[in-house]
């Protein structure tokens, strides 16, 4: 896979699974724009990134924030030929026990968020580019206590499938990854205790074939794939990174 001279806008890209997807397609040429809502963790990266990278503070929740985020992306780089949408937060919650303001905060983020970020680029992502939604295995599987977090990445996966559409006039792939349980600093930002994160993880893991959380550069190297040439067939999909949970 080669990436040398592509754009590649990527969102929540200041840690985890969007950090490391960052990393490697520098590595491989790319010239990348990370986003993340958190100015001081976007300066930080600056001391660990080398390749040509642009640094944009945005919050995912923000339509106006995602517009300026493409707009820096096309006034740096000209045009964009990948758009990886990753941000998103983890919150864990009985239906009963949930307020409006932390539903509010799930899709605002997780769902709100990516549709109009999609919005913005459209006009800009070059013929034949594409994008890639980041879901969860959990729109698919029905997990307790995750209703709102769950149905925010059902949504995404349906964009999918209405954009795979609506662009093929112009040869735009539109995917999804699907992630399982993998090792990312985003369980650290949850709404649970330690405790419950423990027994939670602990619980995820016995339904994976694999036996084991994954990591953010398996996840990566699907990404990777979907973005490029070798993937210039694959168009409308959900491809699982989830050792098998969803599969068997």
């Amino acid at each position: 896979m080669s990436f040398k001279g592509k754009t590649i806008l990527i969102t929540g890209a200041t840690s985890g699974m969007g950090l490391v997807t960052a990393k490697d397609l520098l590595a491989q040429g790319a010239k990348v724009v990370l986003s993340g809502r958190n100015q001081d963790k976007l300066n930080a990266l600056d001391k660990e990134l080398s390749g040509d990278y642009l640094l944009v503070r945005a919050d995912a929740a923000s339509i106006e924030d995602n517009r300026l985020l493409v707009q820096k992306t096309v006034n740096h780089f000209g045009v964009i030929d990948s758009l990886f949408i990753n941000a998103g937060i983890f919150a864990a919650q009985p239906v009963a026990n949930y307020e409006e303001s932390l539903y509010d905060s799930i899709f605002n983020i997780n769902t709100k968020g990516a549709f109009f970020t999609a919005q913005a680029a459209i006009p800009h992502l070059k013929d034949g580019g594409n994008i890639i939604f980041n879901t969860s295995v959990s729109n698919v599987k029905g997990m307790p206590g995750v209703s709102a977090y769950a149905a925010s990445k059902a949504a995404l996966r349906s964009f999918v499938r209405t954009l795979a559409t609506e662009l093929a006039h112009r040869q735009i792939r539109v995917n999804a990854v699907s992630p399982g349980p993998i090792e990312t600093p985003i369980w650290g930002k949850t709404n649970l205790t330690e405790e419950e994160i423990s027994g939670f993880s602990a619980g995820v893991s016995q339904q994976v074939p694999l036996g084991r959380f994954g990591k953010s550069e398996e996840v990566s190297k699907a990404v990777q794939f979907l973005a490029s040439d070798g993937a210039s067939y694959v168009n409308g999909i959900e491809l699982a990174v989830d050792g098998g949970m969803t599969q068997v």
